[in-house]
């Protein structure tokens, strides 16, 4: 579903290319703004906000429609963080490019935590995994051998 640009002021171009290098790259809204006044358009970074709020979605689901598949080859790893004065574990999960697979946030350090990473991986990547590589932490080797894919871990 292509999405809509009436009532804006800009062409669908500029617009799909402002937001499309928010989304796609690491960058700020007035990074935006900078870039696209390189271009010679002059935007300011609450309209590119305002952008990236209505047709974010839509673009956002096409570019991750057209990213390629993941690595079957998955590195997991753990950080330890304070949320909201809470010590809590982000899991997450990344592919040897380093593309991000998927993230959990978690209160404990246990399977539990780690089998709720690879389930969840598991269900939602399209590639089955030809490796995993971990830090050695034991939740991940009980969690794989618990799944049946202790075969694949390399610690």
């Amino acid at each position: 579903m292509q999405p809509s640009f009436k009532r804006h002021r800009f062409p669908a171009e500029v617009i799909r290319h402002a937001v499309w290098l928010y989304f796609r790259f690491t960058l700020s809204f007035r990074d935006v703004e900078e870039m696209m006044a390189q271009r010679g358009v002059d935007v300011s970074d609450e309209t590119i906000f305002c952008w990236t709020i209505k047709l974010g979605p839509q673009i956002a689901r096409n570019l991750k429609r057209k990213r390629p598949a993941p690595s079957p080859r998955w590195h997991l790893d753990e950080v330890v963080c304070t949320i909201g004065g809470k010590r809590m574990y982000f899991w997450r999960a990344v592919d040897d490019e380093g593309e991000l697979l998927d993230v959990v946030v978690q209160k404990r350090r246990d399977t539990e935590a780690a089998l709720k990473l690879l389930r969840r991986l598991l269900r939602n990547q399209p590639v089955e995994p030809e490796a995993i590589t971990t830090d050695g932490l034991r939740p991940y080797g009980a969690a794989l051998k618990e799944l049946g894919r202790e075969g694949l871990h390399r610690p």
